[in-house]
């Protein structure tokens, strides 16, 4: 068998078999296939696909490639939940404490975040002391302590993967979808958990630019837990606009606090109540809409989270404080109207030069910097009312504030966008 002859199938539109695709990751993964050939195989996957037994079999692979973790010892059905990236997205950080609440277990691995998403393990850091990385033994005593460990993915779990994904970010294929399902849904599976929620995000802020790409790669995730025996729910959520009010880590955290303390937008506080039931419907556990959101807003879900801090070592001091960015700018409306788009994609990028973002993997991020909304889409805005606040290091340049405003579309039409778009189960 050699690597160029599958190269050149894929490229013609071949479909690889099960023991082609084998040779192929596990030679990547010894270092007998280099980089190059890799790197030309998903290009050709990017502009040909894959069926769904192919994306099977390279996703069972995947899982072979690494560490698997065995959650059987904690009693209850384990459940876990990944979002495909977005702008502002903490809900992890809420969700997981709040399910975690009415008793379900939940050991969770997150990730960084790259570009312009934010990565959940990225914000928790912003608390002092707290501890992304944990023993296998440490984690699961944790979950079994206190029902809830939320940890960076392990150096050992899904090899290929983490040998995959950073060639794909340099090599213009991570948008493709047989390829994302693959890495998302090998990391689901080789963590343990016994019921997955997939938060698809999909519009000019998210990997997926359409509602068909999002629904193709929410049903074909759905198929792969379904086939290893993993209940599976995905659902489809708009990331056309920031999420909630807040971008940058340490701002998130603040956020996340304000929403748990009941003092959220009613807006992303609904949105988490309804991914909350749906999480805690897959663990056989009947909540009423009004439990939840009492849960959510009365204290259970905040002193879960600060069990959670406090048991990774986080300051819960620290976890109570403020922005220490040098300046903070009002950015201020120059009309009156509604504001009609909040470009997502826009403001990430915009974040990343402030420092709450990392154009490579390699670069070091300021936990305090970043933008807190005022306004949101359909919100009435009068001229000299603040649209937002800019938490910078240094002082914003006109050109800087320029730019700001002129991603910020008001309109004398007033629309309200919904959160979630679809649900594929």
């Amino acid at each position: 068998m050699r690597t160029v002859d599958l190269i050149e199938k894929k490229r013609d539109g071949g479909e690889l078999t099960t023991e082609e695709i084998a040779y192929l990751i596990r030679g990547y993964v010894s270092g007998d296939i280099p980089d190059y050939q890799i790197s030309a195989l998903a290009m050709a996957i990017y502009y040909k696909g894959m069926s769904i037994r192919e994306i099977h079999d390279l996703t069972t692979e995947m899982v072979s490639s690494g560490n698997q973790y065995d959650l059987s010892c904690i009693e209850g059905v384990k459940v876990d939940k990944h979002s495909t990236g977005g702008v502002g997205d903490k809900v992890t950080i809420i969700l997981m404490p709040l399910v975690a609440s009415f008793g379900v277990p939940v050991a969770k691995m997150s990730g960084r975040g790259l570009g312009h998403t934010g990565g959940t393990i990225d914000k928790l850091e912003s608390i002092k002391g707290y501890q992304v990385e944990r023993t296998k033994e440490e984690f699961i005593q944790q979950v079994k302590d206190i029902g809830i460990s939320l940890i960076g993915q392990s150096e050992h779990l899904v090899k290929a993967d983490k040998l995959l994904y950073a060639l794909r970010d340099v090599t213009a294929t991570v948008d493709s979808i047989p390829l994302i399902a693959s890495s998302v849904m090998s990391k689901k599976i080789a963590a343990g958990a016994d019921k997955i929620l997939l938060d698809v995000t999909v519009g000019q802020g998210a990997f997926m630019k359409s509602l068909d790409e999002a629904e193709r790669l929410s049903e074909t995730m759905v198929s792969l837990g379904r086939e290893v025996g993993r209940e599976t729910i995905a659902v489809i959520t708009d990331m056309s606009q920031p999420l909630g009010r807040a971008i940058g880590n340490r701002l998130e955290i603040i956020e996340a606090i304000e929403i748990m303390q009941g003092k959220g937008r009613s807006d992303i506080t609904e949105f988490i109540c309804e991914l909350a039931e749906i999480l805690l419907s897959l663990a056989g556990v009947e909540a009423s809409s009004d439990e939840i959101r009492q849960h959510l807003v009365g204290g259970a879900a905040l002193s879960k989270f600060e069990e959670l801090i406090e048991a990774q070592g986080g300051d819960l001091n620290d976890l109570y404080r403020k922005s220490e960015a040098a300046h903070v700018t009002e950015v201020l409306a120059d009309e009156e109207g509604y504001i009609s788009e909040l470009p997502a994609l826009a403001f990430g990028k915009y974040a990343m030069k402030l420092g709450a973002g990392r154009a490579t993997k390699g670069d070091t991020l300021n936990y305090e910097t970043g933008i807190v909304f005022e306004k949101k889409v359909g919100d009435s805005v009068k001229v000299g009312e603040v649209i937002a606040n800019i938490y910078s290091d240094q002082a914003l340049t006109e050109e800087l504030m320029d730019e700001f405003k002129s991603y910020i579309t008001i309109s004398n039409e007033c629309k309200k966008p919904r959160e979630i778009l679809k649900i594929i189960s």
